[in-house]
């Protein structure tokens, strides 16, 4: 039996949440609550395998709710149940320990299909929360394209003599300027390469055609 707790601060959403859980053989509702902080109180006691969280509630918001869960008992999973599918609410969501996002107008064989998913290690997500999670990483990690990565002339040629070996003064006397002005070029390299060293920006920029 997996052991389930609920924190819904709407009555007769707790309610509902808990008598269909309990026509499930192989779930069963130790306990529901109102707000984080009485299921913080009794956590250790009520040991569950799988909490559903709402976001919004009084006190203690939900993903701060999720955040203490995981720090007192690591091994619950939590699968947040909410109606907020905002990026920012998923993303605090997820950094803060939940392992599944739902939103409430999710089917009830869904639900318990996602409850048995998360106790058995997966993530389950709505999915247009699924979706948006996609796209979210997409949008904030993704790489700068070769595109991306423009040089002027003056640090192409600090690049250039970089890559055939040559010394800070060395370029310096070549293109008729000061080594802190060699240096101040390869700072801006650096800065649009993404590197830290003279090796990387020479070998980034072989494999990027831009020298």
């Amino acid at each position: 039996m997996i052991r389930i707790v609920i924190v819904e601060d709407k009555k007769i959403v707790r309610e509902g949440l808990a008598t269909l859980l309990g026509a499930s053989s192989e779930l069963v509702c130790v306990e529901k609550y109102a707000n984080a902080e009485d299921m913080l109180a009794a956590l250790a006691t009520d040991r569950p395998d799988v909490l559903l969280m709402d976001i919004g509630l009084p006190g203690i918001s939900g993903i701060e709710g999720t955040r203490k869960v995981k720090e007192i008992r690591p091994g619950t999973e939590v699968v947040i149940l909410t109606v907020h599918e905002d990026d920012s609410n998923i993303f605090k969501a997820l950094c803060a320990g939940a392992c599944g996002y739902l939103l409430k107008d999710t089917p009830p064989g869904d639900l318990i299909t996602a409850i048995a998913d998360a106790n058995q290690g997966g993530s389950p997500m709505t999915s247009r929360i699924a979706r948006r999670v996609v796209t979210l990483f997409q949008d904030k990690f993704q790489p700068p394209s070769e595109s991306e990565v423009h040089i002027t002339d003056r640090e192409h040629e600090v690049l250039t003599s970089l890559a055939q070996g040559n010394s800070y003064a060395a370029i310096a006397d070549s293109m008729c300027v000061a080594a802190d002005t060699v240096r101040f070029h390869i700072r801006n390299i650096y800065r649009k390469l993404h590197v830290h060293s003279q090796s990387a920006a020479v070998a980034k920029a072989i494999r990027e055609d831009l020298i």
